[in-house]
């Protein structure tokens, strides 16, 4: 138990507008790819908690949907992740990009103003702009929030990316493992097969197709040499179904295939991949379907 007594351990939540680079940078913090990743809004629907384990540290990220203001049931509930995981933290990384000013979402701006906790305005993509607007960026920061530490970062390109890990490795408080250290999330395997698919969904359908669909792995077995995996991809209408099936089943299976070979990387093994489309009507605004897939309690 000795070794305890220096360990420190805490949470640490990743904030920001949809498509700021939070889930490339909790990919690039823990060297793994967890969270998918894609140019649309709106990728990520779920808190993810993902672990970064040293000999002397655990740092649990938690890696948040993009703040938006909801249109619908399934949005509120993605934002209650978000605040929710106001509840927990032990630091904020609030994650910015150049040219974009505040929060979607003006109360929550206003309580991450007020935060006791160390706060990081984490400005990201600098690879993507010069020194002089980089300059302007880290003022603008300073005066908004003049007692968080601001560090510009490439999610990206992983430039200065190593630095924040030190950063916080050496301020969260002393604390036991919150988790096994063998553990790279609290996720299921089943939710990163159905995050998985999603994401091929949102890589291959335009308009709103990927947003009225959800994903639910139906079996899972684990075999020797072979996964063998059976999803359902839930649709709103008759019409969607359609769509993302395709001519002659040409784009699920595309879609198949994709989330197949992303499957293999992610597990190291072969897997087998079946999967259904079904058609549950509104079912992003149904609070029985919503409790199903995760969106409330």
């Amino acid at each position: 138990m000795e070794e305890l007594k220096n360990h420190r351990a805490g949470y640490v939540t990743i904030i920001g507008n949809p498509n700021v680079g939070k889930s490339t940078l909790l990919n690039a913090l823990l060297g793994e790819q967890l969270s998918i990743i894609t140019p649309k809004a709106q990728t990520t629907r779920h808190r993810i908690l993902g672990m970064l384990n040293g000999d002397d540290y655990q740092i649990v990220f938690s890696d948040t949907p993009g703040i938006i203001k909801p249109a619908y049931a399934m949005q509120e509930g993605m934002m209650d992740f978000v605040k929710a995981s106001f509840e927990d933290a032990d630091v904020f990384l609030y994650l910015v990009e150049p040219g974009i000013r505040s929060l979607k979402d003006d109360e929550l701006f206003e309580k991450l103003k007020r935060v006791e906790m160390p706060l990081f305005i984490i400005v990201n993509k600098i690879d993507k702009i010069d020194q002089e607007q980089l300059e302007k960026e880290v003022n603008y920061w300073h005066e908004q929030f003049p007692n968080a530490a601001i560090l510009p970062l490439s999610a990206l390109k992983k430039v200065n990316v190593d630095m924040l890990k030190e950063k916080l490795s050496s301020m969260l408080p002393l604390n036991p493992p919150f988790f096994d250290k063998e553990d790279l999330s609290d996720k299921s395997e089943r939710f990163f097969v159905e995050e998985m698919v999603r994401e091929q969904i949102l890589l291959n359908y335009s308009k709103e197709i990927p947003y009225a669909v959800e994903v639910e792995v139906e079996e899972f077995k684990e075999e020797e040499t072979i996964i063998r995996i059976r999803a359902n991809i839930y649709t709103e209408r008759n019409t969607q179904k359609g769509i993302i099936v395709g001519a002659q089943g040409s784009m699920i299976k595309k879609t198949g295939t994709g989330a197949r070979k992303r499957m293999e990387v992610f597990f190291k093994k072969k897997v087998f991949l079946d999967l259904f489309v079904k058609v549950r009507k509104n079912w992003r605004s149904n609070d029985a379907d919503l409790k199903r897939f995760g969106y409330k309690k």
